[in-house]
């Protein structure tokens, strides 16, 4: 059995590396939060007139964020490994806090068309978000830690969910419905000053990083390379020569841009449909509708844990390789949902870190790529609920909408449980030159 350099055993201390994932998690928050508080501002919006849109009309504006979303994703990878994942992450959620602020103004101006032009904006700012977050993990998160810090850090798209779906009801209803975008572009706004002051790129760029922090990264990292340091040819990131080509011939990337894709359009299905749902079938009013419609992520955020635990335990016993990996009737349907969103918490210690253990190097990028198809789904799943769902309060359709997404999540699990794999790729590593006889030293070695 292969094992994987992740699931070792932990280093103890709390570093300045905890503090840059705390800060990735918190970009996270917000960026989910702004994400999905048109979910629940949408139905708000309804109960007046001008806003009380058909479901094409509703399913095209939901869509929208991923147009502009897709957009972005490949080119991020390159970008955040050019000037720093910091960079990228720093001005894609400070523009869309921004515009997330500017939302209620441009519905009111421009109706829906204006709103799925400034939702297709915020749509291509957090396209940088993942893949930039991918470029700052591997630089930051040692092999021996990056399944705890992985799976931290990728919680605060549940928590961001969370806290936006079951406050967004309670700002509706107090507020009105563009507390919902005051809220969350506010949160963004007051993150984006603090990751300016506190956030780095890389140990090399932190100015507050010890130095035996900073070498206990930098050991682990050189650990995972595929060549000897000897053969290894000393470049920057951004001066190595992508292995475009590699990345299309792969069986271990395609598999993950399969499973990857298959999450987007059941995750998007549940994230952009549960509270429309909730309100024309189960009946449920704005404030419960809110509440309900979070208890999913929820539940998400908690499994998260648990399997973050399991899959470390399961690892180290080797029992498992990671290549391998009426009102009663309301009730049901509801403990379903939370149930299937919850579960698919343990995508947080699977696929979603793959592209690091594939390729530290090129992480970023691989997100970027594989994030880019996946959304393609992401697009797709509001669209077919729009085709679907003719009349949203029949049972039988949104039914239909539930089995489709289930058959995806189950082909792309299966191709994954295949064909994928977790060990560090050949590729991930640039050749040496022949004319290189030097031998690199560390960054924290360098004078």
């Amino acid at each position: 059995m292969v094992k994987n350099r992740r699931f070792e055993e932990e280093t103890s201390g709390f570093g300045v590396r905890h503090v840059q994932i705390l800060l990735l998690f918190c970009a996270l928050t917000v960026g989910f939060g702004m994400r999905v508080n048109l979910s629940v501002a949408i139905v708000a919006m309804a109960e007046f007139p001008e806003y009380n849109w058909s479901e094409q009309i509703k399913s095209l504006v939901l869509s929208s964020f991923f147009w502009g979303y897709v957009l972005t994703q490949v080119p991020a990878g390159p970008l955040a490994r050019r000037f720093g994942g910091k960079v990228t992450i720093l001005t894609g959620l400070s523009i869309c806090s921004v515009l997330t602020v500017l939302t209620p103004l441009c519905a009111r101006l421009g109706g829906w068309k204006l709103l799925c032009a400034v939702r297709l904006l915020e749509g291509i700012c957090q396209g940088f978000l993942f893949p930039s977050c991918h470029t700052v993990i591997s630089a930051w998160a040692p092999p021996k830690e990056r399944a705890s810090m992985g799976n931290f850090t990728y919680a605060g798209n549940q928590f961001g969910t969370i806290v936006m779906l079951a406050t967004s009801g309670l700002l509706a209803a107090f507020g009105g419905w563009p507390c919902i975008y005051y809220a969350s572009g506010g949160a963004g706004c007051i993150w984006a000053v603090i990751y300016y002051l506190w956030g780095a790129s890389s140990p090399a760029e932190s100015k507050s990083i010890s130095a035996e922090e900073r070498e206990l990264i930098e050991m682990g990292q050189f650990g995972e390379r595929t060549v000897t340091i000897e053969e290894q040819e000393v470049e920057k990131p951004h001066q190595q020569i992508t292995p475009w080509l590699s990345f299309i011939r792969s069986p271990a990337v395609l598999a993950l841009v399969v499973v990857q894709s298959a999450y987007a359009y059941g995750f998007y299905t549940l994230l952009t449909q549960i509270p429309s749902y909730m309100k024309n079938v189960l009946d449920k009013d704005i404030k419960s509708n809110a509440l309900l419609s979070s208890l999913p992520y929820a539940a998400m955020l908690l499994l998260s844990l648990f399997f973050a635990w399991l899959s470390k335990a399961m690892q180290r016993k080797d029992s498992i390789s990671l290549s391998f990996q009426s009102q009663d009737q309301d009730t049901l349907a509801v403990v379903l949902l939370i149930l299937t969103v919850g579960i698919s918490s343990a995508a947080h210690v699977g696929f979603l870190i793959n592209h690091i253990d594939l390729s530290p190097n090129y992480a970023g990028i691989l997100m970027g790529i594989c994030n880019c198809i996946a959304n393609f789904m992401s697009l797709a799943a509001p669209l077919v609920v729009g085709v679907v769902v003719t009349n949203n309060k029949d049972v039988h359709q949104w039914r239909l909408v539930f089995f489709v997404a289930a058959a995806i999540y189950f082909i792309g699990n299966s191709v994954f449980l295949i064909f994928g794999r977790t060990n560090v790729q050949p590729w991930n590593d640039p050749p040496a030159k022949s004319s290189s006889n030097s031998t690199p030293q560390l960054e924290s070695q360098k004078q």
